[in-house]
């Protein structure tokens, strides 16, 4: 089986058991989204879903963080990963988002990524998400799960991971990609112990058929 082939049983299995695959985070527009997804950086969604409704309530626009301050904001997001480093990049993010930006989200790559906090797989879900661009978003679970499907081969990195992905995965359907890949990567695939027994495409797969 080529790559173009293995790409299309993959689509197919996962366009019929995850037709409308969504982020977990949860959120109410483009800003909750970026918040939340600054604040899930080595953080689970689970515990991002905890912080965001104080947060949300305290800051529930743009200007309302950009006229705080690093201290109140951390107070609120404390219990997350790195709280001194996203309370950083979150009032940064607002103050630039406010003033640079007028308080409207970028749909730019290049743009989104100049604000504080806003790498390239973060710009990818906020275009993703928000402006259904084509653009993949590589973190640990797409990165691992690509990787061991057979979707990359050989990838150092999620930049690697990126360009081999788009290369066969259709545009229109590029945004449900990433969050197949990670749905399967967080709840099948998993790191340690991937769920084998539980997996419908485990016959296609390169890591389950170098270990049967």
């Amino acid at each position: 089986m080529n790559k173009k082939e293995l790409f299309e049983k993959v689509i197919d299995f996962f366009s019929k058991s995850m037709p409308k695959p969504e982020t977990e985070l949860h959120y109410k527009d483009p800003f909750q989204l970026l918040v939340a997804v600054i604040l899930s950086a080595q953080c689970t969604d689970k515990r991002v879903n905890i912080i965001t409704p104080a947060l949300f309530k305290r800051f529930p626009n743009v200007k309302s963080m950009a006229d705080a301050n690093e201290e109140e904001i951390f107070k609120l997001i404390k219990s997350c990963s790195y709280p001194n480093n996203k309370s950083h990049n979150l009032y940064g993010m607002a103050k630039m988002l406010y003033k640079d930006f007028k308080g409207k989200m970028p749909d730019d790559i290049d743009e989104l990524q100049k604000l504080p906090g806003v790498g390239r797989k973060t710009a990818n879900v906020i275009a993703s998400v928000i402006y259904n661009k084509p653009t993949l978003a590589v973190d640990t679970h797409v990165f691992r799960v690509a990787a061991r499907i057979g979707l990359s081969t050989n990838a150092k990195n999620p930049l690697e991971t990126e360009k081999q992905l788009i290369k066969y995965f259709p545009s229109e359907i590029i945004p449900d990609a990433h969050h197949w890949l990670i749905l399967h990567g967080r709840y099948i695939c998993k790191a340690r112990k991937p769920l084998c027994e539980d997996c419908g495409i485990k016959d296609l797969c390169k890591y389950f058929n170098t270990t049967i």
